[in-house]
């Protein structure tokens, strides 16, 4: 007789596993205002990675099984393959950096890595836990164990997502257009200095005529510890420039008495209602010191 290696359950369990991780990876893909990842290939690329992901979830609960505890050593390698996935678009935005309007700064780019491979543990955790809830509810028709499998799985990707999501700068702070003024050689927004770096009479007349700046104030001075962060501030400054694309000058300062931080930038578009919503957009980073509330999570969507 012909030994069956894999029963028809085990397929069934396998092969929705397999989709429902996967679709956890796509619908966590999300190319927004910041344009990342790139279309297709960079689609390609992570949907890629969340199908073979979303494979080794679901072949670890036959394997434990069918007591082939090799095939769970797998998930140990997953793991570091994942790690890599974090290196290699570390070392992809930093190679790009010296081709971006303005630098996104090591703190973003640290962030950015950390969420892709993230995400791909998305898939891991949503086709493990929906192969494990098929081999907990055993019906005898297939049909219901696909569903509740399906639902169960759907579930954890949705509070893995609100667990995940982090806040930006929009839930913290309030922005707003600054009026800008040049004094001889420097830079005033809404009164406060900025920059002395504004020599030449081309310079002056290029803020004066199409210059754009908008002032960050914290909703809690507490929020400042966060906003004065270099990196917060040029991840701020990297979105506004990306949103508008910049002409010729930009740059940022912190009013240590007030907690206000200002951007300021010559742009290729005279857009200050994209320059607004590119800052609120801009998430707040993991490597800053935040304070407790700026950590908090609305895991179910509460406020």
């Amino acid at each position: 007789m012909k030994q069956e290696w894999i029963s028809h359950e085990h397929i069934i369990m396998i092969i929705t596993a397999i989709i429902v991780g996967t679709l956890a990876r796509i619908f966590s893909l999300k190319e927004d205002f910041r344009q990342y990842p790139s279309y297709p290939n960079g689609y390609l690329i992570h949907i890629v990675t969340g199908f073979i992901s979303a494979a080794l979830g679901a072949v670890a609960i036959p394997a434990l099984l069918t007591k082939n505890f090799v095939a769970v050593t797998f998930l140990a390698i997953a793991i570091q393959q994942f790690r890599d996935v974090r290196k290699a678009e570390k070392e992809s935005l930093t190679d790009l950096e010296n081709t971006e309007y303005v630098f996104r700064g090591n703190a973003y780019i640290d962030g950015i890595a950390k969420s892709f491979e993230s995400r791909n543990y998305f898939s891991l955790v949503v086709s493990f836990v929906t192969a494990l809830t098929i081999q907990i509810v055993n019906s005898k028709s297939d049909w219901i164990n696909i569903l509740v499998g399906c639902i169960v799985g759907l579930v954890i990707f949705y509070i893995l997502k609100r667990f995940s999501k982090g806040k930006t700068i929009g839930d913290i702070a309030e922005v707003e257009q600054g009026q800008i003024e040049v004094r001889d050689s420097e830079l005033y927004v809404n009164d406060l200095f900025v920059s002395n770096l504004i020599g030449s009479d081309y310079a002056s007349q290029l803020f004066n005529n199409e210059g754009l700046a908008v002032i960050i104030t914290p909703h809690e001075y507490q929020f400042s510890l966060t906003l004065n962060n270099l990196g917060q501030r040029q991840a701020a400054l990297f979105e506004a420039a990306r949103a508008v694309g910049v002409k010729r000058y930009h740059f940022t300062r912190k009013d240590f008495e007030t907690g206000k931080v200002i951007l300021a930038i010559v742009p290729l578009m005279n857009d200050i209602d994209r320059i607004i919503e590119a800052v609120k957009k801009t998430p707040l980073l993991e490597s800053v010191k935040k304070s407790e509330a700026v950590m908090d999570t609305n895991l179910f969507g509460k406020k």
